[in-house]
């Protein structure tokens, strides 16, 4: 439990990274008065919910998959955008279920992930230099918009509950179902290696679902006791979860709100439940503090360690054992399953010298955690042409080498967080922001269909290519042989 010290607001009292500077402290004021008033996105229920299954996640039951955008857009807030990343997710997840044979924790970097950390407080742009841009809920990406403005805070509020309401509504309205994954769409993958990885299963899931209706089976009753929600039916229905960095702390306290345990959905048989009186940020299930804004004595772990909700802390190269348990101590100090996800980002060149100690230490202080790999923030470089890329090459890398070293130390991975898109264009291609993968993305096509304002995601087919690796390592795993069907042999990879 929190100390009994902790408020919403005593964040303030301890010095923030990343802080904005608004020249009408009034304004803002005004804004977070009307914030607080306004009805939460997400519930106390869904949160505990989500413990629930990330205790799961912990106990290697279930496997994780965090995924999303680097920072959205407000303009990107469409019919067409959502679904196609909800899709996205829904066919990463269903490829490492068939491979894996374990449930999937789905939570996407969306309905407010609007915020940019920057490691400067101005940037270049041509021959001026003009205030850095910090994403849609502070200023604008034209360079003569950036000034903070707290309206930006409302518009961030209103974007994630349009955005939130469409997922929701898709999900109750079978776009989810199993009985027709292609609905998820494969059009525009040219790599006939993925394509038949696919269809592979989807055809062996159609044929196990007409084998389960023949017998009599239910299938909508099947998973309750994971999924947690009643009637619902996991062939039809799937549980997701919203989720940003939680850089703004004013936003994050207006949305923070105290519930009753009665008013919560405590896990069953859970000992940590909350007793009394709880406080839930109630702007995503999952945030997370990020590798800027980690500090000890900083106004975000201050925050972070009062509320309910289940957290991700960034973990990379500078930060040391000690430290690492100093804030698992801080955050996490009753040990409660369920609590802490730890994200490692460290770069394919950094990994080897920092994670086998990291598992170690967190394993010697006998802390409850998830390991989470992100390939993709350590290794982002810039082409020729002056674009931010990722190669798909060394994203693969860090994942590979997290999977064996994870093994080696008699731990296991317990997730992936991942920056990409299913967006297409008007005439229906893919994104192209990262270079490589089975498309074979070159640096000369970078600039083809390059749409990210912020970090390069990977697009719907290079998501399928690591879906595949990820299912193939744990199908191996299950089996105890070597798949015939190795997909990243077949992109030119080595185990």
């Amino acid at each position: 439990m929190a100390e009994s010290s902790w408020s919403p607001s005593s964040w303030k009292s301890k010095p923030a990274a990343q802080a904005v500077n608004y020249p009408d402290q009034q304004h803002l004021a005004n804004v977070l008065a009307k914030l607080h008033t306004l009805p939460p996105l997400v519930t106390p229920s869904e949160i505990e919910r989500l413990r629930f299954q990330l205790g799961a996640v912990q106990r290697n039951e279930a496997f994780l998959l965090h995924a999303g955008d680097c920072a959205e857009s407000f303009d990107a807030c469409t019919q067409q955008n959502i679904s196609a990343k909800i899709g996205l997710i829904l066919s990463f997840s269903l490829i490492l279920i068939w491979g894996g044979r374990l449930p999937v924790v789905r939570i996407g970097r969306i309905a407010g992930q609007y915020a940019k950390p920057r490691s400067s407080g101005t940037e270049k742009i041509g021959d001026r230099e003009v205030p850095s841009f910090r994403g849609d809920n502070v200023n604008g990406l034209d360079p003569d918009d950036r000034k903070p403005d707290p309206e930006r805070l409302l518009s961030a509020y209103f974007h994630s509950t349009a955005t939130l309401n469409y997922v929701r509504g898709l999900l109750t309205s079978g776009f989810a179902s199993l009985h027709h994954p292609r609905d998820w769409s494969l059009s525009h993958v040219r790599s006939p290696a993925l394509r038949r990885e696919f269809e592979t299963i989807t055809e062996g899931l159609s044929d196990a679902l007409d084998f389960s209706r023949t017998i009599g089976v239910d299938s909508g009753r099947e998973g309750v006791s994971f999924e947690r929600g009643g009637g619902r039916g996991v062939v039809g229905e799937v549980d997701f979860y919203t989720s940003h960095e939680g850089l703004m702390l004013d936003y994050e306290q207006a949305l923070t709100r105290e519930f009753d345990s009665k008013g919560a959905f405590p896990s069953p048989g859970s000992s940590q439940a909350p007793q009394g009186k709880a406080f839930y940020n109630t702007s995503a299930h999952f945030l997370w503090v990020g590798d800027r804004t980690r500090q000890l004595d900083g106004a975000h772990v201050e925050y972070f360690r009062g509320i309910r909700n289940p957290i991700g802390i960034k973990v990379g190269p500078t930060l040391g054992n000690e430290d690492l348990i100093q804030l698992l101590e801080t955050v996490n100090p009753d040990k409660e399953s369920g609590r802490v996800t730890l994200i490692t980002r460290y770069g394919a060149g950094k990994i080897d010298n920092h994670l086998a100690g990291h598992i170690r230490a967190v394993r010697d202080a006998d802390h409850p955690v998830i390991w989470v790999c992100d390939p993709m923030h350590g290794n982002t470089l810039t082409s020729s042409s002056g674009l931010k890329t990722r190669n798909f090459g060394t994203i693969i890398s860090e994942l590979t080498s997290c999977l064996k070293i994870h093994a080696s130390c008699g731990s296991r991975l317990g997730g992936v967080s991942l920056e990409f898109t299913g967006e297409l264009n008007d005439e229906g291609f893919s994104v192209t922001e990262c270079l490589g993968g089975s498309m074979g993305l070159s640096e000369e096509q970078l600039g083809l269909r390059y749409q990210s304002f912020c970090d390069p995601r990977l697009n719907f087919e290079q998501s399928l290519d690591v879906a595949f690796l990820i299912s193939n390592h744990f199908k191996e795993e299950r089996l105890g042989s070597k798949g015939e069907n190795d997909i990243y042999t077949a992109l030119g990879g080595k185990k």
